[in-house]
This record gives C-alpha cells, structure tokens and sequence, in this order.
C-alpha cells in the first residue's frame, strides 16, 4: 500500500480523494493546503492537514505526494519532492514549457523515485480500443485525427482564480481540456512536430480566453486538429480517419462522472459497428497503475519521453497563439532518449 499526500484540495483534488477512498493499492493519508478552510473535508476523509511542507516532505510513512496545484508552481514542487526521496504524482500539466519538464524528469530519475502524470483519459476503455485499432492496422494509413473537449464545468471559475490566469493557464482551455487531446494525439500517432494555434474570447471576461483550436502536424505526415471550449455544454469526442476505416468515440458525460462511450467503425466496404462502453473509474486506474510502479518497479505507461513532448507541445501552441503564426514544436534531446 502506497501512502500518500496530497497538495490543494480544491475540485479535483477533492474528487482524488474520494475516487481513492477505498483503494488497496494507494491510500491519500495527509494534504497540504494554503489554508486550513479545507479542516471539516479533511477530517470527513481521516486526513492530517497541513499548511506546512515541511511536515509532509519529512515524515517518513509518507511515500508519494500527488500535486493539485497551479501548474506554474508544479515544478518547483516537483523537485522538492523528489529531492526529500518521495515519488511524484503531478497533475496535467507537468510543466508550462519543455525546459522545466525536463527538470522535473531528469530529477525524478536522479532521486529514483517515479514520476506520475494526471491524463487518465489514456484508461477510457472506448481509447483503448481505439488504440488497438491501430495497433492492428484496421484502419489502413491514418491521415488526420480531430479531437474536441469542451464543457461549462470552469465557465464561473472568477477571473481572480488561477485557473483564469493567462501565467498558470495559458491559451484558453489547453491546460484544463486541452492538454489531454495532445496527450492521447502522441500516445496514438507520435511525435507532433508544428502546431498553428489560435484563441478568442467570446462568452466570458476570463484574460486567457474561452476557445482554443489547434492545428497540428505530426512527423508521421499525418495531420490533426483539437479544440476545447470553457463555456458551451459538454461535448467529448475523437475520430481517427483512416485510408481503410475511420472511428470515432463521443463520451456521454465528463470522465469524472459515471456515463457511457460510444464507439463507432466505419469500413471501406461498407460495415458499420457500434458499442457502447461503460464508465471505469479512470482516476484512479491511473493513480493505482502509478503504485503499482512504485511497488513492483513495474512500467508506467507514461513515458518520460511523451511527458516531455508533451509540454513542448503545449510550449509551441503558447507560442503559436502569441504570434499568430504556425510553430515547430521544439525537439528535446531527453525526450529522444526516453522515448528510445
């Protein structure tokens, strides 16, 4: 059993805890908050808290601490963490540019400790069909894949918050929605090499924006789009498009909350298949796959190599909505050697 604490207990750090509540294989004991106004949830869930790092980073029947907390401070926490010897769980996203997740990762493997990463999405069951697919050549070349999420669950998130922060939240809904898209774009397809990006604000008076669109290129010579808006009702999907067969996923309701998937195949020739694929607790199949690296020293399905790109992803669209100009996605020797 892997304890751990938790940083910021806000809405997902909050809903962490309750996905994990009864989990045999990692157990959140403790959090840490800038503030003791989370005491009447933390003792409901039998958690010390604490507002002092120091209590957490030293005590030793703490072994992993997951971080909820605004992305410009991930990694300087990272380090930290690692530097006491815990292992690091990170929310989405590791970093706001390749230079720091780079540090975070080259730290991690130097403190020998695991790195954990928060895109649960990579464990929806109708993904991992999709992945398989693939995998099998079912659908022939792939020439483009599109991808959308967007909901209204941030739309009041007050323009004080950091979530609506142009610093901890840059280009509208990538960091929230977006970031998963680029993540799932580099599991299925590889390496992204140049995105055009691009943001408006049209329904909110959030800094960073409410739309976010990107365009991408993909070593491959495949091609890709991804769009996440704040402030419209839920709509989840990815379609791959084959030169054999194309499918399409379209999820019913946010993954924090139970509700079906459904899978679509079209054929060349003509066949049709549709199924439906139940909600699993992905949360927390993340953070027990996590725990189960750390206790078997088993892969993570994470490389370090996609935590890194994935960030200079993320770099490169930043940039691209800056200049209004297509950005090549900056290559990273560490990322190469990882991925090796």
């Amino acid at each position: 059993m892997i304890r751990a604490a938790i940083a910021g207990l806000g809405w997902w750090g909050k809903h962490m805890v309750r996905r994990m509540a009864d989990s045999d294989q990692l157990r959140i004991v403790a959090a840490i908050d800038t503030s003791e106004a989370q005491a009447a949830f933390a003792a409901e869930h039998g958690l010390a808290l604490t507002t002092r790092w120091d209590d957490v980073l030293g005590d030793p029947a703490i072994d992993a601490v997951i971080l909820c907390t605004p992305h410009s401070l991930h990694t300087a926490q990272v380090l930290a963490i690692a530097k006491a010897g815990k292992h690091v769980f990170c929310e989405k996203p590791l970093a706001l540019n390749r230079a720091d997740a780079e540090r975070s990762v080259l730290a991690c493997r130097a403190a020998g400790v695991k790195l954990g990463i928060g895109h649960e999405r990579r464990y929806e069951l109708a993904m991992l069909e999709i992945k398989r697919l693939l995998a099998e050549g079912a659908l022939g070349t792939i020439m483009h894949v599109e991808a959308n999420f967007s909901h209204d669950k941030l739309a009041e998130v007050p323009t004080t918050d950091w979530r609506a922060s142009p610093v901890d939240a840059p280009a509208a809904g990538m960091t929230a929605m977006g970031i998963h898209l680029t993540d799932g774009f580099l599991e299925m397809f590889g390496p992204i090499t140049e995105v055009y990006a691009t943001t408006a604000q049209r329904a909110s008076n959030r800094a960073n924006g409410d739309v976010v669109s990107v365009q991408t290129r993909f070593a491959s010579g495949a091609t890709g789009y991804l769009n996440a808006i704040l402030v419209t009702p839920l709509y989840i999907g990815i379609t791959v498009f084959g030169s054999q067969a194309w499918v399409e996923a379209r999820n019913h309701t946010h993954p924090d909350t139970p509700g079906p998937t459904t899978l679509t195949v079209q054929y060349k020739d003509g066949r049709r298949t549709v199924h439906d694929y139940e909600w699993t607790d992905t949360v927390r199949a993340n953070l027990e796959a996590f725990a189960r690296s750390i206790e078997q020293d088993a892969p993570y399905i994470f490389t370090d190599g996609q935590k890194i790109g994935n960030i200079a992803v993320l770099e490169a669209i930043c940039r691209s909505v800056a200049t209004n100009m297509p950005v090549a996605v900056e290559g990273s020797a560490a990322a190469e050697r990882a991925s090796a």
